[in-house]
């Protein structure tokens, strides 16, 4: 993935040296060629839980707590992290292990606070879906959050799904009529039951849930699991806004096979480190009509060679084009406008 120069994300963020300075370090590092590779499932306070393979039972892998290593430095480590370990693999919290190396990201979903911060925050690493939940009502579909994080999946390279919730109580029309045209895939969950065809998309896959609190996350990731007791909540009445219930990241094993990863409800959801380009990438239909474009087009533009590119082409191209257009056009509006 192309980066500009000019990001930064949250290894690079420094931190100010305490008075007695530091040690110099030798540029000599342990191989720890016998170390035991993890998956990072939660983060707490610079302590992580990490799932290891047990035996031939991979929906009941075997946790273990572990700490940093001084020799990664500011090297950040999220849920979803692949990693090495050394030290007490034994699983008592309170004889941790070290986590001395962090393995390369096959994907990276990222957001950052606004528009304008230039710091990106890892939400997770190395999933392979983004599934965005909304509620039909109680409370009301965000369109600014859905087309935000639609944004950020194309802009990650994985793979975005819709779950619709409360699906019997008022019907999903309006969200089936405006992302149609985007052609991925959308689930509807009635009396809080989530469909099958749901529950086989998720097999097998790294699925990240996102939504508004009160849309029902926690909920779902409860009766696709379980005995997972996720926290859940209500919506105040007053505001139409869910509280906060769940309160950290957290990685939980499907039955199925494959990961869901529960996050806490959003309320911002920045887009300053987006490529246009990535974005554009995820409609490889449009692709064609972009090879005219001036340099540095933004593809929502009088000058963008889409625009005479989509009058020669059928009513579905141009339904794509208005669809893409918009999620461009979200990218620069408010993170906070949701609602």
């Amino acid at each position: 993935m192309s980066r500009r120069h000019d990001r930064m994300d949250e290894d690079d963020v420094r931190v100010r040296p305490t008075r007695g300075g530091s040690r110099p370090r030798s540029k000599d590092r342990p191989a720890h060629e016998q170390a035991l590779r993890g998956t990072v499932i939660a983060v707490d306070r610079g302590r992580f839980t990490i799932a290891i393979p047990s035996g031939d039972d991979e929906a009941q892998p075997r946790v273990i707590y572990a700490v940093k290593a001084r020799e990664l430095g500011r090297k950040g480590i999220v849920v979803g992290d692949d990693v090495d370990l050394v030290g007490d693999l034994s699983g008592d919290i309170d004889n941790q292990a070290r986590v001395v190396r962090r393995l390369e990201r096959a994907s990276t979903l990222r957001r950052t606070a606004d528009d304008s911060d230039p710091v990106e925050r890892v939400i997770v690493a190395n999933a392979t879906q983004l599934a965005i939940v909304t509620a039909t009502t109680d409370p009301a579909p965000s369109f600014g959050l859905i087309d935000r994080a639609l944004v950020a999946a194309y802009d990650a390279g994985v793979r975005p799904l819709l779950i619709v919730t409360k699906t019997d109580l008022v019907p999903p029309d309006e969200l089936r009529r405006m992302y149609a045209p985007l052609d991925f895939e959308m689930f509807e969950v009635s009396d809080r039951r989530p469909p099958l065809a749901l529950q086989q998309a998720l097999a097998d896959e790294v699925t990240v849930v996102v939504g508004h609190s009160g849309v029902g996350k926690s909920t779902l990731v409860n009766n696709l699991v379980p005995g997972t007791d996720r926290s859940t909540g209500r919506v105040n009445v007053v505001t139409g806004k869910g509280r906060h219930t769940s309160t950290n990241v957290r990685a939980i094993p499907l039955p199925g096979g494959g990961w869901i990863i529960d996050t806490p409800g959003i309320r911002s959801f920045g887009l300053a480190h987006v490529d246009l380009d990535r974005v554009i990438s995820a409609f490889p239909d449009l692709a064609a009509g972009t090879e005219d474009c001036p340099r540095a087009c933004s593809h929502d533009e009088p000058d963008c060679a889409l625009n005479a590119w989509a009058d020669d082409q059928e009513l579905g191209v141009r339904e794509r084009l208005a669809s893409m257009r918009r999620l461009l056009a979200g990218r620069s509006a408010n993170p906070e406008g949701f609602d």
